[in-house]
């Protein structure tokens, strides 16, 4: 094993015990994205580096420290995906999707990169699902995202759930409350971070996410963004409330909360679990109106959210809310050689009947195969032995409950029909 190749640090292997837990995760995600009637969408794994640049903004970590990024043999720039809500706004662009109709609901699963430091609910490969809504830019499809959102999580079966809910407004009241940010760290400058004095020119709102205790100490003074919202941002949040509180969705209000992408518009979002400790975001979104206008397409509202999977199943694990599901109808014992024709035959009819089915193809003793049968979680085992094989019949044991009778094998139609799977 010394000289085996690894896997590359910040990725890792999904193995089959842990699969179970994925395909249960993201058929919920189809399940409830489905039920608020929103549709797959399916990018690629890389794109070219001015999406993101454009989008993410180039001052966010994400792209100035990030992303996996390279030359192509063209002299183009490509990158891997670090975020999925510009690959679908670039998709929705160029497909035209805006024309075929007024309003689209769009719902993602997959991986993405980022060069970050590998943690805890945190790799460089990770992988996300989330929903964007294309079309509205009305309160209400704020809170259908959110709701959709809060739906998940609870129905995953989480239950420390926090939601917290801002307004960050309309570029032109955000850029007044820029203003007053900067007037009110100014003369505090030199005890900000290294990053923080970075951002503070460039995007001084980025600032207000920050992790350091002393910042947040500061900030806690800082002047609140709410105070700087129009009539017409303030309507719009007030309503956001309004809907939520009709649904009893519990949030609380955060003033400091902008999100760490640059493209965020008025309604802003995050849910998350203390059971995750330090990192405990679950899940974040908020409206991007002008995405898709920066991005070369008509002006379109917009809103989304993306969770991270990872962090959701880390959550899950932490408050032990997986349910176990056996994987497995029939194991086929077959304990003579003569009988391996029979064995076949009767899993590929069981098959086509719709059951899961496993053969066993080592030729091992009784004992071992029993204990495999068992440690399958199937339902039930087929026992074939010289007597079954010379009578025409299959021992079927019901593993769950012990008990075992004899069935002909030549009529396999009872025998399904007899199977409480």
């Amino acid at each position: 094993m010394n000289n085996a190749i690894r896997s590359i640090k910040g990725t890792h292997d999904i193995l089959p015990e842990d699969s179970k837990k994925w395909q249960q995760l993201e058929s919920t995600i189809r399940k409830i994205t489905h039920q608020f009637g929103y549709e797959e969408i399916r990018t690629p794994i890389f794109e070219k580096t001015g999406l993101f640049s454009r989008s993410v903004g180039e001052d966010t970590d994400i792209v100035s420290k990030e992303m996996y990024s390279w030359e192509d043999r063209d002299g183009s720039s490509l990158t891997l995906r670090p975020e999925l809500t510009a690959p679908v706004v670039r998709s929705y662009i160029q497909n035209s999707l805006g024309g075929k109709s007024p309003l689209h609901r769009l719902f993602y699963i997959g991986p993405l990169f980022r060069r970050e430091r590998p943690q805890k609910g945190r790799q460089r490969q990770f992988h996300q699902c989330g929903v964007e809504a294309f079309g509205s830019p009305h309160p209400e499809q704020d809170t259908e995202v959110i709701t959709l959102a809060y739906s998940l999580l609870s129905q995953l079966g989480l239950t420390n759930l926090n939601l917290k809910l801002n307004s960050i407004g309309s570029p032109e009241c955000r850029l007044d409350y820029r203003n007053a940010l900067q007037d009110y760290l100014r003369p505090i400058l030199n005890e900000l971070s290294e990053t923080s004095q970075k951002r503070f020119e460039s995007n001084p709102l980025r600032i207000l996410d920050t992790k350091a205790p002393h910042e947040i100490d500061i900030i806690k003074n800082a002047p609140s963004i709410t105070d700087f919202l129009s009539d017409e941002d303030q309507a719009h949040f007030n309503l956001v409330q309004s809907f939520l509180n009709q649904l009893d969705i519990p949030f609380t209000c955060d003033p400091t909360m902008v999100r760490g992408l640059d493209y965020y518009t008025r309604t802003t979002f995050e849910i998350t679990s203390p059971t995750l400790g330090a990192q405990d975001a679950l899940l974040g979104g908020g409206r991007y109106d002008k995405l898709v206008e920066t991005l070369g397409g008509k002006a379109t509202p917009a809103i989304g959210f993306a969770a991270g999977m990872e962090r959701i199943l880390l959550a899950l694990e932490v408050e032990d809310s997986f349910e176990s599901h056996d994987s497995t109808d029939i194991y086929i014992v077959c304990l003579d050689d003569s009988g391996l024709s029979v064995s076949i035959d009767l899993a590929n009819q069981m098959r086509q009947a719709g059951k899961s089915v496993k053969l066993e193809t080592l030729r091992r003793s009784m004992k071992a195969q029993m204990r495999e049968a068992n440690r399958s979680g199937a339902t039930y085992a087929f026992i074939l032995g010289e007597n079954e094989i010379q009578n025409q019949t299959v021992v079927i044991k019901n593993l769950k409950e012990g008990n075992q009778e004899i069935v002909s094998t030549l009529n396999i139609e009872n025998i399904i029909n007899d199977l409480t799977i």
